[in-house]
């Protein structure tokens, strides 16, 4: 673990379970209790005949479910590869007799696909689904990447994928934390396209997030309200704790909704304190996160320092706690 003290300008070398002597008796740790669906779907268009070449077997669909369409449940938007190939109206049959109709096309390149029942669909993703791994991560997934790919605390299911900070936690740490006075908060965003989509615009400002959906609870904005200081474990809890304080026009308060809030250098903080972060790919909404609350040169030379040093980046990678 990284630790990089914004007001000093400097950083430190630690480790991981040194996180509780960074926190006091009153913090509160913000985490995102989302949980990762087993979204990604390998599929054949119906009709379509199984040939071969060297690099392709035609017919083959790939469909990563992202989110439900809010009022009809059968419905869900969806990245299709290979996405130009596949025509409205196309069918895409999948192992278990389940099938899914392209209905519509949508923003950010996005599908709608419609299944002809909703009702156990999630035990059918559960037996034909396969855990959403990154592209950078260059192999198959297994059946262990079911739990591997997920927080010790996740309990609310929709991601597609994790909120990669709270990879670091076990109940041991989690215990500790509790014994020395230092609260968890549980908060919700189902990780989607908002959180991994690349930046592409030519300016920052430009850019639009792809909408997620949050909840905090009745529970969970009295105590964000009460907490001495606001640790948020990962980008998606940040964006969750800001969106949140600026629904309630100040303060916390029960809601849930969709939120696309973007944050980037010149962002004002109004929720966070400090926060726990993986290291991110450049070009991402999450690392100009991370340069927005520490400043973008003390953020690059830390991460230069973290190359040096042979930290390891992204999903399962290393950390950075930034106070």
């Amino acid at each position: 673990m990284l630790v990089l003290d914004r007001a000093k300008g400097r950083w430190e070398d630690r480790l991981f379970r040194d996180l509780p002597s960074y926190l006091s008796p009153g913090d509160a740790l913000v985490l995102n209790n989302t949980r990762v669906l087993p979204a990604r779907l390998f599929g054949r268009r119906a009709g379509a005949r199984a040939t071969k070449s060297k690099n392709h077997i035609s017919g083959v669909v790939e469909i990563l479910l992202l989110q439900q369409i809010r009022g009809n449940p059968m419905r869900w938007e969806a990245l299709v590869h290979p996405g130009r190939r596949i025509r409205v109206g196309e069918v895409v049959r999948f192992a278990g007799g389940v099938e899914a109709t392209i209905v519509d096309r949508g923003a950010f390149g996005l599908r709608v696909v419609e299944f002809p029942q909703q009702q156990g669909l999630l035990e059918k993703l559960a037996e034909i689904g396969h855990a959403p791994l990154p592209p950078y991560i260059r192999r198959s997934d297994e059946v262990a990447d079911r739990e591997r790919y997920q927080t010790v605390y996740a309990s609310r299911p929709g991601a597609v994928a994790a909120p990669t900070a709270g990879l670091h936690f076990s109940p041991g740490i989690l215990g500790r934390l509790d014994l020395e006075g230092i609260k968890t908060i549980e908060v919700t965003l189902h990780i989607g396209l908002g959180t991994f989509q690349p930046v592409r615009a030519a300016n920052v400002e430009d850019h639009a997030m792809h909408p997620e959906r949050y909840e905090i609870s009745a529970r969970a904005a009295e105590q964000l309200n009460a907490a001495k200081r606001r640790v948020a474990v990962g980008t998606t809890s940040v964006r969750t704790l800001e969106h949140g304080i600026r629904d309630g026009a100040g303060t916390f308060r029960a809601s849930s909704g969709d939120t696309d809030l973007f944050i980037y250098p010149g962002f004002e903080f109004k929720a966070l304190d400090a926060l726990l972060t993986n290291f991110h790919l450049p070009s991402s909404t999450l690392l100009m996160l991370v340069c927005a609350f520490a400043g973008r040169e003390l953020v690059l030379d830390a991460y230069a320092h973290a190359v040096r040093k042979k930290y390891r980046f992204y999903s399962y990678g290393d950390c950075m706690l930034i106070r």
